[in-house]
């Protein structure tokens, strides 16, 4: 089931199955409407419509021929477009938005209905009959509903063409692109971590690797069927199996880790499991050659990061666009910081957190290894740290950032734990901050300002 999930979800991220779909439907439109129309043709009202269309049979076939034409060029110009886009976007950003394009609704809707008019027009055309048709012995014929559905399509097509414009002119915007990698990644949140941080929730930073009492008596259970990255995991199959074999298995990878052939995916205590088991436990790890984004949050913020990395090079030195990226990287860290992320375990059908890893409950069947809370918070702004060099005002924007989580943890019950890690983020940037090569008086107000947080959260 995940993998045809993963296979659907591959195919409307394609730049093809879209506009393939609409270009099929355009063509059983116009077999639907030219049946239609030789029914329709015998009745006396119906003739009456000719005059929408000009000049019979021959006017017909200028009018679709003249869609059909135009509708091609412009899909020619709109993948032109696209084209363009994607190239733009992979210098000025990074090379892993390019998929937020290509999945982009809106532009394989575009491209598709300029394909489909093209198809509908052609497959009209060849229907019309005129003179030559009854100098052959045959009746003229020229579906007059099609055709006018055809006009219709025309200028269906010029509006869209300029909607597509100014789409596409939005959607290169760092604002737009960052925003949207944004909503995607806390869509994920809510779907992978929906249970909210309690005040009985025990903060620890590592989850102790053997489980189980004696990790010589594991047994490999799930292996890599390939090299690639770890796309998903199945939870619940994992854990349906788990119980049908009385087994507890704790994964030893992540999704979005890069794993070779045959490496162990996960383990178990050692039990007899036969090789159909061992082919459905296995089955229940994904891996591709690229990371997605479905249930990997850790790629929504690596995107991120690296927009508002490739910004503060030397090259481009776009501080705005960095800035930017550091407050949305601050909307999803604050989202974060009321959930529970880390390791997870599942007993039965339901879930909660490993309070207490050394004294798990007996009763639970799948554990996973993360993610965790600090390393999520450095995956954050950590890069953007090291390369923010002398730059003050991404080191004042890291700040503020900081100041916000804190403000967050403060109405969290249960985050004492968290925040610490934001308190050593803290002394992070102040070693930054005293490297950096900024004249003294910046270098000590931005010291005054962290030194005023770290006391700020140490006494709360």
């Amino acid at each position: 089931m995940l993998k045809w999930r993963l296979l659907w979800e591959r195919l409307h991220s394609s730049l093809w199955f879209v506009p393939g779909l609409i270009l099929l439907l355009a063509v059983l439109l116009a077999l639907l409407l030219v049946q239609l129309d030789l029914a329709l043709t015998p009745l006396p009202f119906y003739q009456r419509w000719g005059w929408l269309l000009g000049t019979g049979a021959e006017g017909a076939r200028v009018l679709l021929s003249t869609v059909a034409g135009s509708m091609i060029s412009v899909a020619g110009v709109a993948f032109s477009i696209t084209i363009v886009a994607l190239s733009l976007a992979s210098n000025q950003y990074t090379s892993r938005v390019l998929r937020n394009f290509m999945r982009d609704r809106v532009n394989q809707t575009v491209l598709g209905l300029f394909v489909g008019i093209f198809a509908y027009c052609l497959v009209v055309l060849r229907t019309v009959r005129g003179d030559e048709a009854l100098a052959a012995g045959g009746e003229v014929f020229v579906p007059l509903l099609a055709v006018f559905v055809g006009l219709l399509l025309a200028f269906v097509g010029v509006a869209v063409f300029i909607f597509f414009i100014h789409h596409i002119s939005v959607s290169i915007q760092a604002v737009d692109m960052v925003a949207e990698i944004t909503d995607e990644t806390l869509d994920v949140i809510d779907r992978q971590y929906p249970r909210l941080l309690m005040p009985e929730d025990r903060e620890h930073q590592f989850l102790p690797v053997p489980v189980i009492k004696d990790s010589r008596q594991a047994a490999p259970v799930a292996m890599a069927g390939c090299t690639g990255y770890l796309q998903s995991m199945d939870i619940e199959a994992l854990v349906a199996l788990a119980e049908q074999q009385r087994l507890q298995i704790y994964t030893l990878k992540r999704v979005g880790d890069f794993v070779l052939k045959d490496s162990v995916l996960a383990q178990a205590e050692a039990a007899q499991i036969s090789d159909e088991q061992l082919q459905q436990l296995s089955s229940c790890f994904v891996i591709g050659r690229q990371r997605t984004v479905e249930q990997d949050m850790s790629y929504g913020i690596r995107q991120i990061v690296d927009v508002a990395v490739k910004a503060l090079s030397p090259g481009i030195n776009d501080t705005t666009t960095a800035v930017m990226c550091v407050h949305y990287l601050t909307a999803i860290a604050s989202k974060l910081s009321g959930r529970v992320i880390q390791c997870e375990y599942y007993a039965g059908n339901s879930s909660t957190s490993a309070r207490q890893p050394q004294v798990l409950s007996q009763d639970w069947r799948l554990l996973t290894c993360g993610p965790f809370y600090p390393d999520v918070l450095k995956e954050c702004f950590a890069e953007i740290r090291q390369n923010a060099g002398g730059n003050v005002t991404i080191l004042q924007a890291l700040l503020t950032a900081m100041k916000t989580l804190l403000e967050t943890l403060q109405q969290t019950p249960g985050s004492a734990g968290r925040h610490r890690t934001v308190e050593d983020l803290l002394s992070e940037m102040q070693q930054t901050i005293e490297q950096s090569g900024l004249i003294p008086l910046e270098r000590a107000r931005l010291q005054m300002q962290a030194r005023t947080l770290l006391q700020q959260s140490r006494a709360g």
